[in-house]
């Protein structure tokens, strides 16, 4: 029986439309899944415990030498998320001094907020890790809080936060282009070894993601069942999301590694190196 290929898959909404297809197993697959946060995906990755992994768009960034990334894959936006939002008790521009508490979930979100509050929206806050749910659930009520993934769904209307900021539409109005917040990758290591299973791997994964994008009005529904939003909400959710990569979203990608340079979050943008299929 042919060895498994472990597929680190993020436990997020946004997905759905690439794995269902595979979970569901309408396609078939020799994949093994591990589920989890961007966070902890990266880290699995990055000791060697996954084969392929849907990662943080920073971590291929600052991490590339181990990695190739995956072709036609990406999960991103061309205006608002809705997903990756910061929610204020006061207009953004006066949280200046102000500190944030971040999500520790996603690694290219916290950068993605550091990077407009500095360069776009230069307002230089304090910035404090933690969990959003479990803080405004003891009654704290932080200046402004960055939340992400099903999360920030559950989060967006809440009344205390009246103020809100989408990162994908700030984005958008800052450089016109779209932003990439997550990449598909695979260990150089996994590829050298087993190139000929990888490569039926990365085929298989996009086949299921247009599947996904054909069938998206049932991603709708399916997301509906099982959250607070009604139909209409998570197909709007759904039609604002990016899942290809081509020309445009490279350059977005491109576009945010540069400014990472500019900042110091990155030492030097890399070269994209895609896996051949």
């Amino acid at each position: 029986m042919a060895e498994k290929i472990r597929v680190g898959r993020i436990s997020y909404l946004n997905v759905l439309p690439i794995y269902y297809p595979l979970e569901s197993e309408i396609m078939g697959h020799n994949f093994e899944f591990f589920y989890g946060p961007p966070a902890h995906l990266n880290k699995m990755m990055s000791e060697g415990l996954l084969d392929i992994a849907s990662t943080s768009s920073v971590e291929y960034l600052r991490h590339s030498e181990q990695y190739h990334l995956l072709p036609d894959l990406a999960i991103g936006s061309c205006g608002p998320v809705q997903s990756v939002i910061l929610l204020s008790r006061c207009p953004v521009e006066e949280l200046s001094g102000k500190k944030i508490l971040a999500s520790a979930q996603s690694h290219t979100s916290a950068v993605l907020l550091r990077l407009l509050l500095s360069k776009y929206i230069p307002v230089n806050p304090f910035y404090e890790t933690g969990n959003a749910t479990a803080v405004l659930n003891s009654g704290e009520r932080p200046n402004a809080i960055l939340a992400i993934g099903d999360e920030a769904l559950n989060l967006r209307h809440h009344e205390d936060y009246p103020y809100l900021l989408d990162l994908g539409e700030a984005w958008r109005e800052w450089t016109t282009l779209p932003f990439i917040f997550g990449v598909w990758i695979i260990q150089k290591e996994s590829a050298a070894r087993k190139p000929d299973e990888m490569r039926e791997a990365v085929k298989k994964l996009i086949e299921a993601k247009k599947w996904g994008q054909r069938n998206i009005l049932k991603m709708a529904e399916l997301t509906a069942e099982n959250s607070l939003m009604d139909a209409e909400e998570t197909n709007s959710y759904y039609k604002g999301l990016v899942y290809d990569l081509e020309d445009k979203e490279i350059m977005g990608l491109k576009t945010f590694g540069n400014h990472l340079v500019d900042v110091g979050e990155l030492s030097q943008m890399p070269k994209l190196d895609f896996f051949k299929i």
